[in-house]
């Protein structure tokens, strides 16, 4: 299913206007296919990507929506955005180790790939000209990445 990646960010930048939005949404679509839990056989793969992606811009489209309507002043007044609560405080950090321990398990060029889209922003092409390798690797390492921290911190929150 990984050979549809440029053919649905190409569709999703149409739709989107932002080839870095149309990025975050098949990386989005493709975490959610790949964490299907019900063990279906997906009949027609692409199909499924493809209506996986459009609900997620219907929901991306949605939250906008929504944030636009809500009034600054309840988002000032409203406590809950200024301090978490201690619990889900410590929550977390325990699941930002975990995130640590999964990125540390990733080779170095495959977690340089995954921290420079993720925390720097970096497009795929500017991660393939600062590491020096492919467009189409940069994809790969991000997306094998998403994958196995999924997977570890599922396990591990078990």
């Amino acid at each position: 299913m990984e050979h549809y990646y440029r053919e649905l960010v190409g569709f999703l930048s149409a739709r989107l206007g932002s080839r870095q939005a149309a990025e975050d949404v098949a990386h989005d679509a493709y975490l959610r296919v790949l964490e299907r839990t019900d063990g279906e056989r997906i009949e027609h793969p692409r199909a499924f990507l493809y209506r996986t992606a459009l609900n997620l811009v219907v929901d991306r489209h949605r939250r906008h929506l929504v944030r636009q309507a809500e009034p600054l002043e309840v988002l000032d007044s409203d406590e809950r955005w200024h301090t978490p609560a201690p619990a889900h405080a410590m929550q977390l950090d325990q699941r930002l180790a975990l995130m640590q321990r999964a990125l540390d398990e990733l080779g170095k060029v495959c977690r340089d790939c995954f921290l420079l889209r993720k925390l720097d922003g970096l497009s795929h092409q500017q991660i393939a000209d600062h590491l020096g390798i492919s467009r189409s690797l940069v994809e790969k390492h991000i997306v094998n990445a998403m994958k196995h921290c999924r997977l570890r911190m599922r396990e591990w929150e078990c």
